[in-house]
C-alpha cells in the first residue's frame, strides 16, 4: 500500500515516514522545504535502508501536485503539510489561511479527482482553546482562540461536510497535544527555523550554548508551582498513532477524531528539571509575562484511542529528554551540516 505523506520532510512527518516504512508501506513524500530539509529525507532513508520518491510540490499548486497522483498509485494521504506557530499566526493571519485552509482544499480537489478518498488529518489541541475542563475529550466544545487554531478548526469542519457530501470518504482528525523527543537512532529530530518556539528545542539550544536562557511564561498560573501544565508526548508515539488511526480508515468508513496524548500533564518547571537531569546541564530560565490566550492546564483524555486504535503512547519523560538531548548534541545546527 503507498501513502502519500505532505510535509514528510518536517518534525512529525519523518517519524512517520520512518514508522511507515518500517511497517511495510510505500511512501512518496511531497514537500515544498519551506519549514524542513531535504537532509531529513535522506536521513528517513538511512534508518529504514529504503528509498522513497520525493516530489518538491506546494500542495496548493494543483498543477505540481496531480502528477504524483498520475504517476504514483496513492492509495492514502497523512497531511502534515502547513504552517504551525500560533504567535506567528496571530502576526501573519492571512498566510496561515491560505496555506493551511486552502492547501487543505486543493489536496482534497486533487484527491477527489483521482478516487483517492483515505486520509489522516494533523489537527491540534488548539481547537480546544481556552476550555478549563481537563482532560479534554474528543466531544468537548471547540472554541479556537487564535488564526492557527481557527485554521485546524475550519479544516476539521470542511473534512466533516466533505463526508457528508460523499460517504466514500474515509478521515482520521488526530488533535495532538504537545510533541517532543527525537528517534532514539540521534539522525531525526526537531530543527526549527531561527529561534525555536516550542520548550524542547529552546531548552535543548540552551543546555548545548546556542541560546542564553530559557523564558517561562508566567509563573502565577493555579498549578502546584504556578507553571503551565501541558501533556507532552513522544514523536515516535505520535508517529504510531497515525498507522493506527491509517488502520482504522482503511477498515471503517467515516470521519474519526482521536486525541493523540498521554493523559498526563506535566508542568514547565518539572519539564525543566527532567530535562537537566538527564543531560547533567543547567537550564537557566527566567519568568516572563504570560502568552496572551494560555491556559493553566491542558491534557488529553486518550481514552478513545485506546479503545477504538488500539494505541497508546508508552514512552516516558526520561525518553523525551534522553532522545531530545541525543538529537541536539550530535547535531548542533540541525539539518544544516547534513549533506
Amino acid at each position: 500500500m503507498k501513502i502519500l505523506v505532505t510535509g514528510g520532510a518536517g518534525f512529525i512527518g519523518t517519524h512517520t515516514c520512518v514508522e511507515l516504512l518500517q511497517s511495510g508501506y510505500e511512501v512518496v513524500v511531497a514537500d515544498n522545504f519551506s519549514n524542513s530539509k531535504p537532509a531529513a529525507l535522506r536521513r528517513v532513508s538511512e534508518i529504514t535502508g529504503k528509498e522513497f520518491p520525493i516530489y518538491e510540490v506546494d500542495i496548493k499548486d494543483q498543477k505540481s501536485l496531480s502528477p504524483i497522483f498520475s504517476e504514483q498509485k496513492i492509495d492514502a494521504v497523512i497531511h502534515f503539510a502547513g504552517l504551525k506557530a500560533v504567535g506567528e499566526s496571530v502576526a501573519f493571519p492571512l498566510r496561515y489561511y491560505q496555506n493551511n485552509v486552502t492547501g487543505m482544499i486543493s489536496l482534497c480537489e486533487v484527491m477527489d479527482r483521482f478516487n483517492v478518498k483515505k486520509l489522516v488529518f494533523s489537527s491540534s489541541a488548539t481547537v480546544y482553546g481556552l476550555s478549563e475542563s481537563v482532560p479534554f475529550c474528543e466531544n468537548d466544545p471547540l472554541q479556537a482562540t487564535n488564526p492557527y487554531g481557527q485554521t485546524k478548526l475550519i479544516c476539521e469542519r470542511i473534512l466533516q461536510d466533505l463526508f457528508v457530501s460523499d460517504h466514500n470518504w474515509r478521515i482520521a482528525l488526530l488533535r495532538y497535544f504537545n510533541p517532543v523527543g527525537a528517534h532514539s537512532s540521534g539522525l531525526i529530530g526537531e530543527d526549527p527555523n531561527g529561534t525555536p518556539n516550542n520548550l524542547f528545542p529552546y531548552m535543548s539550544q540552551v543546555a548545548v550554548g546556542k541560546l542564553k536562557e530559557l523564558s517561562v511564561f508566567g509563573n502565577d498560573y493555579e498549578t502546584h508551582d504556578g507553571t503551565g501544565i501541558r501533556d507532552y508526548i513522544h514523536v515516535v508515539d505520535l508517529a504510531c498513532g497515525h498507522i493506527k488511526a491509517l488502520e482504522r480508515i482503511l477498515d471503517q468508513a467515516g470521519v474519526h477524531t482521536y486525541n493523540l496524548g498521554t493523559g498526563k500533564g506535566y508542568s514547565v518547571l518539572e519539564m525543566i528539571g527532567a530535562f537537566e537531569h538527564a543531560t547533567g546541564r543547567a537550564i537557566p530560565f527566567k519568568f516572563v509575562n504570560r502568552r496572551s490566550g494560555d491556559i493553566a492546564i491542558s491534557y488529553a483524555d486518550p481514552t478513545k484511542a485506546k479503545s477504538e486504535l488500539k494505541w497508546s503512547a508508552e514512552k516516558g519523560i526520561d525518553e523525551m529528554c534522553n532522545d531530545s538531548w541525543r538529537w541536539q548534541v550530535m547535531n548542533p545546527n540541525g539539518f544544516e551540516d547534513v549533506m
